[in-house]
């Protein structure tokens, strides 16, 4: 074990070789701090000649490799096993640099450690948009929401990161190098091979670097946080501003009051946008790349009507980007109030956007009749049927019994996901979380043809190890 640390300095220098307890602690646990592994060594590479370097020593020493970004993730995927052979943690943070531009290609190559948040302010450098958008955008990075094919609340317009992606560089798994770095619209020569390391979460290979879809920026936008009595109406309206607006309904969150209650419990700052308390909320956003595109007078003029007709019960629409920026914050620090209120059993999930009402009620009525007076915490993307479903109990020391049947929850909601024709997880992957569950909800030659990929890219196994699959 000495000769092959010793490698792994040789390679990245000294300081980037961590072996201390204390210096690799803050890399072996998850953000919600529900996993927390073994390493041998944290190795932070500075570029992708080191990272195949360090690879090609983890092959030959026959370890395995945790690929790790920003360590935002939520199921545990960038978090090594607590058990079986100590790996080493691949953390790319140290890849950081923008290595082109292409305003008139609408491009963008970057390397995997550069955060989300540099992205997006190097394209508005160019006045173009990178359109994903996080809660996480200011630590998470390019790789690691490459690796889970992640969503966030424009996905209705701009669609995944898998749609925003144009080409790749990957570090395989006995260390040679794939430049997939086009940054072509249509290439139509033979398998796409991009979008097998996309959602892969580090199974198959070690992104390093990606040319990534620009777009024109927005000029003008207008954000409105409503009320509606249930999810029903919310869908409706989604169904009346699309029709009125096209693509320029560019988000469209729904928030039920306890996810409400529960930022302005643990957010300092945060404030109610109604004077009456309702039981859900949409918050909605227009955009259009010309300044005067009216989408302030079209917005009013639906929801005159939606009022009318009683599908909106009140609503606040942001005068200033300040307050758009307010109404934003009550959505983005959902998880982060969950976080600070305690363990909570988690779901991402999606559904066709038609079954939201049904899946919702029917969810809560199962959930209620097993667990009586269950909190049920549902935020998420109503706009393309991705929804964050919490569940938790009030109180600490029932909370605790209650997370305990977490399998007994779980196969409540993900069954009834699985008769909605959903899916049991829309964009935070599967990593530790859903590993096992996922074999109750793929079909066997769906997960044959995903282990004869895995072989075929990591025959021995070394890539994150115990995820996905």
């Amino acid at each position: 074990m000495l000769a092959f640390l010793d490698t792994l300095r040789d390679i990245v220098g000294l300081p980037h070789c961590l072996t201390a307890d204390a210096d690799k602690a803050p890399f072996l646990t998850d953000w919600r701090g529900r996993y927390t592994g073994r390493a041998q060594a944290v190795v932070l590479p500075a570029d992708t000649q080191q990272v195949a370097a360090v690879i090609s020593a983890c092959a030959a020493a026959s370890c395995p490799v945790v690929p790790q970004g920003g360590n935002t993730g939520l199921c545990g995927g960038a978090t090594p096993l607590a058990e079986g052979e100590p790996a080493i943690v691949l953390n790319l943070s140290r890849l950081r640099r923008i290595r082109q531009v292409d305003a008139l290609n609408n491009a963008i190559t970057v390397e995997a450690g550069v955060p989300l948040a540099v992205v997006q302010a190097a394209a508005e450098e160019v006045d173009r948009l990178f359109p994903l958008s996080l809660a996480s955008e200011g630590s998470c990075e390019v790789g690691g929401f490459i690796s889970t094919n992640a969503g966030g609340v424009q996905v209705l317009r701009y669609g995944n990161t898998r749609e925003l992606v144009l080409g790749l560089e990957v570090v395989l798994p006995d260390g040679r190098i794939w430049n997939g770095l086009r940054a072509l619209r249509k290439d139509n020569t033979g398998y796409d091979l991009k979008q097998l390391f996309i959602g892969a979460e580090g199974t198959l290979g070690v992104v390093t670097a990606a040319t990534l879809k620009l777009f024109a920026r927005p000029r003008s936008s207008v954000t409105a946080w409503l009320a509606v009595a249930e999810p029903a109406a919310a869908v409706a309206l989604l169904g009346r501003l699309r029709g009125a607006a096209g693509d320029r309904v560019t988000a469209f969150e729904l928030i039920s009051r306890p996810s409400l209650d529960l930022v302005l419990q643990h957010i300092p700052g945060a404030r109610d946008p109604l004077e009456q308390v309702h039981p859900w909320y949409v918050l909605v956003e227009l955009a259009d790349t010309r300044v005067e595109a009216g989408l302030m007078a079209l917005l009013e003029t639906e929801l005159e009507a939606a009022i009318s007709d009683g599908a909106v019960l009140d609503g606040v629409v942001a005068a200033t980007s300040r307050q758009a920026d307010a109404l934003w914050s009550l959505r983005e620090h959902i998880s982060e109030a969950q976080k600070r209120e305690g363990v909570s059993i988690k779901h991402d999930i999606s559904v066709p956007i038609s079954a939201i009402p049904g899946f919702i009620q029917q969810a809560a009525e199962r959930l209620e009749s097993a667990y009586p007076g269950v909190r049920i915490v549902c935020f998420g993307h109503l706009g393309d049927g991705n929804l964050h479903y919490n569940q938790s109990r009030p109180q600490q020391g029932e909370n605790d019994a209650f997370i305990a049947r977490t399998a007994e929850v779980n196969r409540i909601v993900h069954d009834l996901v699985r008769d909605s024709g959903g899916s049991i997880s829309a964009e935070h992957g599967i990593g530790q979380l859903k590993r096992d569950i996922l074999a109750l909800y793929k079909q066997p030659l769906e997960l044959e043809m995903m282990r004869r990929i895995k072989d075929a890219f990591d025959p021995g196994g070394m890539m994150n190890p115990g995820k996905v699959l």
